[in-house]
């Protein structure tokens, strides 16, 4: 069974350990993408097995985390809020598990067309996931600041920055699936634009999860 520090002292040294998995899920988007434009179809089972094992350890930290959690902290946040962000910081790891069962349906190809789109909607998602790892990062610094100072306005400046590259992830993702539907059927598979809506459809679900879990930690931090 895992070993977690004790709530009272450090309360977010538990949802550290839970968000620890859930980047590392996040770490493999990109090379599964990768392999994917470069119709490495092993690559992709391979991430996708990786990602399946990485999700299943969440959620054991994460159940682990509920049963534990007390009603009272040493610090002026509500166990519901906690137990909220657990919640959403838990959805990452689950949509980008949602990606990977979607990718490893069958051998989707990726016409050559959406590609550059593509890994640009790639790496804006991944920018909004890696300002929300910033924020988190830093929250051990704040229990000896009472949630308070210089380190509290850095992470709500991050989540800021975060709320703006999830808008520009819509974007991104809206043109995307413009192009998408933009194709024939010489260009693509009628199956196959289902499954790109979906693998679409995640993605941006992947932003927009980073970023209502910044704004979890706004609302902590500010209240």
């Amino acid at each position: 069974m895992t070993s977690f520090p004790d709530f009272a002292d450090a309360p977010f040294g538990p949802l550290n350990q839970h968000m620890a998995k859930v980047k590392e899920c996040v770490a493999l988007v990109r090379p599964m993408f990768d392999s994917l434009i470069d119709g490495n179809h092993t690559g992709i089972e391979e991430h996708a097995q990786r990602i399946f094992r990485l999700e299943h350890e969440a959620d054991v930290i994460k159940n682990e985390i509920r049963d534990q959690m007390p009603r009272a902290f040493s610090l002026p946040i509500f166990r519901g809020d906690l137990l909220a962000y657990l919640k959403l910081q838990d959805a990452l790891a689950d949509t980008v598990e949602d990606i990977a069962v979607v990718l490893t349906l069958k051998n989707l190809p990726v016409p050559g067309s959406l590609s550059g789109d593509l890994k640009s909607l790639v790496a804006k998602v991944l920018e909004v996931c890696d300002l929300l790892f910033q924020c988190t990062d830093r929250l051990k610094e704040l229990r000896e600041r009472d949630l308070t100072g210089p380190m509290a306005t850095e992470i709500l400046e991050l989540v800021s920055r975060a709320e703006h590259a999830e808008w520009e992830a819509d974007k991104l993702e809206y043109t995307v699936s413009k192009n998408l539907f933009r194709l024939t059927d010489a260009d693509i598979h009628p199956t196959d634009v289902y499954l790109w809506s979906k693998v679409l459809m995640e993605l941006g679900g992947l932003a927009n999860h980073a970023d209502k879990t910044a704004e979890r930690l706004r609302r902590m931090i500010a209240r």
